[in-house]
């Protein structure tokens, strides 16, 4: 399980353009990762939708967003059109990243258990560590207070 101030695990992964991207490479920029389970689900779809609408303010505070889930570049490509949004997405197919960052967890509905992404976001600073986690995310507001933390860690 990571905590606040431990070192964010680096990654390399496709992006729904194609691009490779990789962690490391923002050093010296915050950045939000979130994670969420499937593209083109109600509550995934809200999540999408907030940080798109606030992508805007998360660009003039300097902190990149952008989104991760086990769906394919292609299915984030789709998800991104159908929706107009404004975030980037990483395709974590492998779920490496998902488990590197502990959200790859056992989950539980109507009794039976699977294993699935669990809603988390992660507010990475500027030295490539965590500065702020949220876990078991509940969509309505997140992103707003996602981008308050963001705002204060940019100052």
């Amino acid at each position: 399980m990571l905590h606040e101030g431990d070192e964010a695990p680096d990654f390399e992964l496709p992006t729904e353009s194609g691009e490779k991207f990789r962690l490391s490479r923002l050093k010296g920029k915050p950045l939000v990762l979130y994670f969420y389970p499937k593209d083109d689900t109600s509550g995934c779809t809200l999540e999408a939708k907030d940080f798109s609408r606030l992508a805007p303010d998360f660009r003039r505070a300097g902190v990149e967003v952008i989104g991760l889930s086990p769906d394919s570049a292609q299915s984030h490509q789709k998800f991104l059109k159908k929706y107009d949004l404004a975030v980037r997405l990483a395709a974590d197919e492998d779920k490496a990243v998902a488990t590197a960052y502990g959200v790859w967890v056992e989950k539980s509905m109507y009794g039976r258990k699977y294993m699935g992404v669990e809603r988390s976001t992660f507010l990475i600073d500027n030295s490539g560590r965590i500065a702020r986690s949220w876990r078991k995310v509940k969509v309505p507001g997140h992103a707003e207070e996602v981008l308050a933390a963001a705002r204060a860690l940019a100052k």
